[in-house]
């Protein structure tokens, strides 16, 4: 039996632009999309995707795609989701076809998101065209979008219903501020060969897909190396990652027996019954390479320490931040340990993985302990007083001007309501549970006079 397709099933229109001439025009779609960026940062796409992350090929990748089916290939203008319906078409439902040709008449843009329903909805206001906000059904990206995010989609009309493509990239506001900017140039100055008028701005957005992929990444591969951040690695000159090694006391073997032969080990200098601290020779200090920047940690003398380990229950846990480290320590404990423990298990864990699990662990002092509608109350507090004071100061971003007499000018309405939205938009990524996430700032929109920009 046959497997059914999804009205949003593309894998037959995928399969089929791998034939010719299709591929071929994909490969230059991918150039136009990806190939600026690498021939600016000198790196190959490979290089790239390790930079900014491997999860970031699929949805580049879909936007190549994306705007391969709204294109006309030379010299004829056939088009890749006409071709694929007329010779295909037989096996697409009704409603998948229509998804297909919704997206071939699709335009990528850039979009400020609001009115946020996680799981169902949300509302675009389109930011390079004048045109109406609209509502769009959408099940996965409004669980993680909240109100004010910046993003670059395609809207796409499916007999009456509005939603938006696969292919999502979410622009940092300096990343939106330029693109802006360069659209508004655009515009003004298009390109020699550009073959449209430049005021008519679908046609600009509709040759002009690259562009956005192309400040995408350049605005990630700034973020992700300015300058070039040192690289962490240990006092050995190992890449830091952090190994938690857990081993399972042997059947019959107690761990009063464990501990007498962890106090006789060399190097294991006890800080309490059930902890040690594993001490490393005496050696010189290995200069960390270029770029690189050394994570030491050592006793109070200076000694430094190569891992800790922890007798709990029925486990012994050493944890070192090397994968190195992590060999030697598995060796070096079957030697000291022998049958008395099992067979290790490994939890591996990047240094920002390990920052977030530090802080996810995080609690307030059992004797501290504040009721959470409380601490929210208080939180709020703060922030309103807080805010209330800014209103009257002058604000970096608002060129040293005072939010409340630039609300008065009708040219600064538009900049404090930008503002506004930059707030708000960082309090709602605090995270579910953060007060920062739940606190409403519709009085300062309300205070300033500007509830009618807060769309």
């Amino acid at each position: 039996m046959s497997r059914l397709k999804s009205a949003h099933d593309l894998s037959g229109l995928m399969k089929f632009a791998s034939r010719e001439p299709w591929d071929e025009a994909m490969d230059e779609m991918l150039s136009a999309h990806l190939g600026p960026t690498c021939d600016a940062i000198g790196l190959d796409p490979d290089a790239m995707f390790e930079i900014i992350g491997d999860h970031w090929e699929g949805p580049l990748w879909g936007c190549a795609f994306e705007d391969l089916l709204t294109q006309g290939l030379e010299p004829d203008g056939r088009n890749l989701v006409e071709d694929y319906l007329k010779r295909r078409g037989w096996n697409e439902k009704a409603p998948n076809k229509a998804h297909m040709r919704a997206l071939r008449d699709s335009t990528m843009s850039l979009y400020e998101v609001s009115e946020v329903v996680p799981g169902e909805a949300m509302t675009l206001r389109d930011l390079l065209r004048d045109i109406a906000p609209v509502t769009v059904r959408e099940h996965s990206a409004t669980r993680t979008l909240v109100n004010w995010d910046k993003i670059a989609t395609r809207v796409v009309n499916v007999s009456g219903r509005l939603g938006i493509s696969g292919a999502l990239l979410p622009f940092s506001p300096e990343g939106a501020a330029r693109l802006i900017d360069t659209f508004a140039r655009l515009a003004e100055d298009p390109p020699h060969a550009a073959g449209f008028d430049p005021s008519d701005r679908d046609a600009l957005l509709h040759a002009s897909a690259p562009t956005f992929t192309n400040i995408w990444l350049l605005d990630c591969l700034g973020k992700a190396m300015p300058g070039g951040e040192p690289e962490l690695v240990n006092a050995d000159g190992d890449d830091l990652v952090f190994h938690r090694i857990l081993f399972p006391l042997a059947k019959g073997v107690i761990g009063k027996s464990v501990a007498r032969r962890l106090n006789a080990a060399e190097w294991l200098s006890p800080a309490s019954e059930t902890f040690w601290n594993w001490l490393a020779p005496a050696a010189k200090a290995r200069k960390p390479g270029k770029g690189k920047q050394a994570f030491v940690t050592s006793m109070d003398d200076g000694t430094p320490v190569f891992a800790n380990v922890e007798l709990t229950g029925r486990k012994l846990i050493v944890e070192v931040n090397s994968a190195e480290r992590a060999k030697r320590a598995i060796e070096q404990m079957g030697a000291w340990l022998g049958d008395s423990v099992g067979a290790p298990l490994t939890e591996i864990r990047t240094l920002s993985q390990a920052m977030a699990d530090e802080a996810a662990r995080a609690e307030p002092d059992e004797g501290l302990e504040i009721p959470q509608e409380e601490m929210e109350g208080g939180i709020h507090d703060m922030m309103t007083r807080e805010y209330a004071r800014t209103l009257d100061e002058a604000v970096p971003a608002l060129g040293d001007k005072t939010p409340r007499a630039l609300s008065r000018i009708k040219a600064g309405r538009t900049k404090v309501a930008d503002w506004l939205k930059y707030l708000e938009n960082g309090a709602a990524k605090a995270g579910a549970g953060d007060p920062m996430a739940s606190y409403d700032f519709t009085w300062m929109w309300n205070e300033l006079g500007l509830g009618d920009l807060r769309h």
